[in-house]
């Protein structure tokens, strides 16, 4: 809104013209010049308090061995070439900018150049967000690394016990609006409007010698082509997805068709699924694994499958296949009820703490049933028994770490695709840990 010079006419006049009345002259003000330039001498350092929480990860940022990523650099000492940026630096600012609800990279970057913490953090190096972006999704495996590594350091101080652990699952909401899914017809039209739209700015391009016309058309090609590629994606979903249906069809034998699907095009391993206010929308449904009554991350897995039920299994062996042993007590809520996850625990040596799923006839569904086996009926009898619902309570300790997320502003995704959406996730998580682990420290 401009403002005009007639906008607080009206008013009665102050300042000089009443000043100049006074005996000596007019009043002599200190009046603010805002068009002036100047030079200030800052101490980075004392930008932050001393007992700041980005100290804390950055303490833990200097202490760990990057070599696989620094081995990269191509610049040497005494040799040319322009130096990058320290994957340290890069680390530390996508772990503090979890903790600060920050997911976007043009986000970041712009707090590092006017926000003190972030100012703090960079040290007068300059960043650019397609640096921070292509760090955070290609680090995927390297944050898993540090989430063990950093629970097994927990461990070995005896600050936490890895004996039980807990399961639960958090959706969360995609980059893909409702509006983007389409069936086959669909997805089939806009290709042929894509590849349409691709071979007419090519031509363009090709017969005009222009050269910021040629730039913009090259652009807008780019972009078109990048659509099509999306709905080639979205329809490789289509027969995943049918396949999938049809499966469940023929196990329930209820002789119905499924329905025809939908995918989106503008994530294609994006699903609709049921969200936490019983909305549907499309989301990720991301697995989290956790220390029992401790709110410490020990495992993680995205998915897009919206139901939990069939996904205890993955996620014990994922933890097996992390630190080489599983847990001796697992508790999960009733939505990973699966006798075949159950039973396969059970001959692990992991007993099973989730509640039976209730019955529609109103049986008691903690009563043993023809055709279980030994590690149903075992857990059937434990959930019935007063130790076996004391150890089942602890678990929704867990939810708390969801809730820290939820406040961390971990709502709707920035990114799309299950592999950066877990380099996303993993950020949070071992942001989570860093923090929570030197709460536990300091007592």
């Amino acid at each position: 809104m401009i403002v005009g010079d007639d906008l607080f006419e009206g008013l009665p006049v102050h300042g000089v013209r009443r000043s100049a009345r006074v005996a000596g002259g007019a009043a002599r003000m200190r009046e603010p010049v805002r068009d002036q330039i100047e030079l200030r001498a800052v101490d980075i350092d004392s930008l932050i308090g001393q007992d700041h929480a980005v100290r804390v990860i950055w303490s833990y940022v200097e202490g760990l061995d990057l070599s696989a990523l620094e081995d990269r650099i191509k610049a040497r000492a005494h040799r040319p070439g322009h130096p990058p940026i320290s994957p340290r630096l890069l680390l530390a600012l996508w772990l503090y900018a979890s903790s600060d609800g920050v997911g976007s990279a043009r986000a970041l970057d712009r707090l590092c150049r006017s926000h003190d913490v972030y100012r703090w953090l960079c040290g007068g190096v300059s960043v650019n967000y397609h640096t921070l972006a292509d760090f955070r999704i290609g680090c995927a495996d390297l944050l898993d690394r540090l989430l063990a590594e950093h629970l097994a350091a927990l461990a070995d101080a005896g600050l936490v016990a890895l004996d039980r652990l807990a399961q639960d699952g958090v959706r969360i909401r995609a980059s893909a609006g409702a509006a983007s899914f389409g069936r086959k017809a669909t997805l089939d039209r806009h290709l042929s409007i894509a590849e349409a739209v691709v071979d007419q700015l090519k031509h363009e391009v090709d017969a005009r010698s222009d050269a910021s016309n040629q730039r913009i058309k090259a652009a807008r090609q780019r972009a078109a082509r990048e659509r099509g590629a999306r709905i080639r994606a979205a329809q490789a979903a289509l027969d995943e997805i049918q396949r999938q249906r049809q499966a469940r069809e023929e196990k329930r034998g209820n002789g119905k068709k499924p329905k025809e699907p939908r995918a989106s095009s503008t994530d294609a391993q994006a699903r609709v699924m049921k969200m936490a206010d019983g909305g549907f929308r499309p989301g990720y449904n991301v697995q989290v694994a956790s220390v029992a009554a401790e709110q410490l991350v020990v495992g993680l897995e995205v998915t897009n499958v919206g139901s939990d039920r069939g996904l205890m299994r993955p996620m014990l062996e994922r933890l097996r296949a992390l630190s080489g042993h599983l847990p001796r007590r697992y508790l999960a809520d009733g939505g990973f009820c699966s006798a075949e996850d159950i039973e396969w625990a059970h001959g692990e040596g992991i007993e099973v703490f989730c509640p039976p799923t209730q019955s529609k006839h109103g049986t008691d569904p903690c009563l043993p049933r023809h055709g279980d086996g030994p590690g149903v009926s075992a857990w059937r009898a434990r959930m019935a028994s007063e130790t076996g619902k004391a150890q089942y309570k602890s678990r929704s300790i867990c939810e708390c770490i969801h809730a820290r997320w939820r406040n961390w502003n971990l709502r709707q995704l920035t990114v799309r695709g299950i592999e950066k959406v877990r380099a996303v996730v993993l950020c949070y998580a071992l942001t989570n840990n860093i923090l929570q682990g030197h709460r536990l420290a300091n007592g």
